[in-house]
This record gives structure tokens, sequence and C-alpha cells, in this order.
């Protein structure tokens, strides 16, 4: 019914702001992790809006992207987890934390989550593998995907791999490698070395 809704910031609460538009505040329930990422009162906000639809109740959620709001209904999708577990999932966890967690069968990291314990993360997993991939994630993790050749995204995809494969938890690699630049030069094992030298700042 909505894609999204653009208007001003007029109140915040724990997991819910209220966005003016045309006059109607309209209530929206949101990760914890937007909520610092959202400005301040009296701001204007594009939230990317998913309206769940119950006999008693219409229930808006938002995401600041297309790619969480993506996540979020693939959430939808695992036996057990309704809007409010898939809600706390991305409270604590980007889109690509989810893909990299998913692909290296990250139980811990998952049920990290408020209300999901360790039988709900492992089903998570299993009827998630077949719908994400570290490749999901390479293609999401550089801001500026132009400047990176695909030879760039195969050597980022393989230093996850290599992360995954040292213990690192698939959260751990996604969020040290977004943070690494990576240019037509770059190779496997730079990236690693580096990776592994920020990983004693994470």
């Amino acid at each position: 019914m909505y894609s999204y809704i653009k208007g001003t910031i007029e109140e915040v609460y724990e997991d819910l702001i209220v966005v003016e538009n045309g006059g109607i505040g309209y209530n929206i329930h949101v990760p914890l992790r937007v909520l610092d990422e959202l400005p301040g009162r009296g701001g204007q906000v594009k939230i990317y809006t998913y309206l769940h639809v119950r006999e008693d109740a219409f229930t808006l959620f938002g995401f600041l992207s297309r790619d969480e709001i993506g996540m979020f209904r693939l959430l939808l999708n695992v036996s057990g987890i309704g809007p409010r577990g898939a809600l706390s999932v991305l409270s604590v966890l980007s889109a690509n934390e989810i893909r990299f967690a998913v692909a290296s069968d990250d139980v811990k990291t998952i049920s990290s989550a408020p209300g999901v314990g360790k039988k709900t993360a492992q089903r998570l997993i299993m009827e998630l593998k077949d719908k994400v991939s570290i490749e999901d994630a390479v293609g999401t993790l550089q801001e500026n995907p132009e400047l990176v050749s695909h030879g760039g995204n195969a050597v980022k995809k393989e230093a996850a791999e290599a992360l995954t494969a040292l213990g690192y938890s698939g959260a751990e690699a996604a969020k040290v490698l977004a943070g690494i630049e990576i240019t037509e030069e770059s190779d496997v094992e730079s990236v690693l070395k580096q990776a592994l030298k920020n990983m004693a700042f994470l």
C-alpha cells in the first residue's frame, strides 16, 4: 500500500517514531539501530514502509533503505518469526550481518537478537540459506561500487570466507570488510591482512 513516507519527525519513542506528512501523523515501528541514524525531532526523513495487516490492527514498520525492508520481508517468511521478531533481529544486526551469519551458519550471532533463541536462529538459517548469500552481501558492502571491478567483489567474497573459516562470526566479517576499500589492484592476501588488523579495533 505504501512504498515510503517522507515527512517530519514529530515524536520519537523506544521503537516507534511519528512522521507527519500532509497533516497526518504516522506511527511507524522501526529497529533500534534506525533510531541512532535518524535526525532529531523536526528533521526531515524518508522511511520505506511495510504495512502489516491483521483483523484487529494495521501496523506500519519502517526502514531507511530498500535493502533493510527487503531483509525484513525475508525474515517474515521464516516459520515462527512475525513482524516483532523480524524487527528485533534488525535492531541488532544489519541486513549484511544477517547475510553473513546465515552463510556461515552463525547461530550465536542470530540468537543475540532479543527473543530469538537458538532453535529459532537455527530455523532462520536453514530457511534463508537458499535465499541469501555472501555474494549478496559483497554486492552491497562497497559504498562506491562503480570504483570496484567484479574482481574486487570476488576478492571481498574470498576474504569473507577466509575470515569465517578462521572462526570469526559472519557479522564480524561483514563489519570489518565494510570498512576496507577495494581497488582493482587489491588481492585477497592484502585485504585479509587489513581485515585481521582492523579486527583488533572492533
